[in-house]
């Protein structure tokens, strides 16, 4: 089937190689360049995945990002032209799925993009129902892509439900970083722990009692973390 993206940038010359270069996947490519336009159009379509740049007019990439994730929990993949780890990390926190550095190579893009919707359209469009996966005042349903705990239910981006789920299966089990980056990106370990952490900490906001004190997934110092074999 064909998917479609919403390509994010006031580079117009960028949209359009985006939505050309995608189109050899079979992946239609709306764009916009400037976030309020972004959130306008988001009203009345839906996309498998989101190309969002930072540095825009007006509404930046950040805000929009934040808007867009009252209300929904599509993959955003960020674009950016700052190599610091700053801005990655706020971009993370703030709800990305993942980054990309400007100037980027195409076919990363592309493989990113690919990876990116498979993800998002395996729990979305299978058909399929599985059993929600329950612990002591968590229940994970695979099916919506939604937890509930004490802090109430949250529809989870795709990197966030993933890592959840990754870590909730294996339960008791330590997990390494390079383990979990492996699983839940796809590809080879970079040593780059910001993505991880960036994310865990969005879980942690959302499913534990105290997140300063985690009971679900815990860290276990120099390794990587551990969903708590005890819930």
């Amino acid at each position: 089937m064909n998917y479609k993206i919403l390509v994010i940038d006031d580079d117009k010359e960028l949209c359009a190689l985006i939505k050309q270069s995608v189109a050899a996947e079979r992946i239609d490519a709306d764009h916009c360049y400037s976030g309020a336009d972004a959130l306008a159009i988001l009203q009345k379509n839906n996309y498998q995945l989101i190309l969002l740049d930072v540095m825009m007019p007006g509404i930046d990439g950040f805000e929009t990002m934040e808007r867009i994730r009252q209300k929904s929990s599509v993959p955003i993949l960020m674009l950016t032209s700052k190599n610091d780890s700053i801005s990655k990390i706020r971009g993370l926190r703030s709800g990305a799925d993942d980054y990309l550095t400007k100037p980027f190579d195409m076919e990363e893009l592309i493989a990113r993009v690919l990876s990116l919707i498979r993800r998002y359209t395996r729990f979305n469009m299978t058909g399929e129902h599985s059993q929600p996966l329950t612990y002591q005042g968590l229940t994970i349903d695979m099916d919506s892509r939604s937890v509930t705990s004490q802090n109430g239910t949250f529809e989870l981006p795709l990197k966030e439900f993933d890592l959840l789920l990754f870590c909730a299966k294996n339960q008791g089990k330590i997990l390494t970083k390079q383990q979990i980056y492996e699983e839940v990106w796809g590809e080879s370990y970079v040593y780059d722990d910001s993505n991880i952490m960036a994310i865990i900490s969005r879980l942690r906001k959302k499913i534990e009692p105290d997140s300063g004190s985690p009971c679900y997934i815990q860290t276990v110092r120099g390794i990587g973390y551990r969903f708590n074999k005890e819930v």
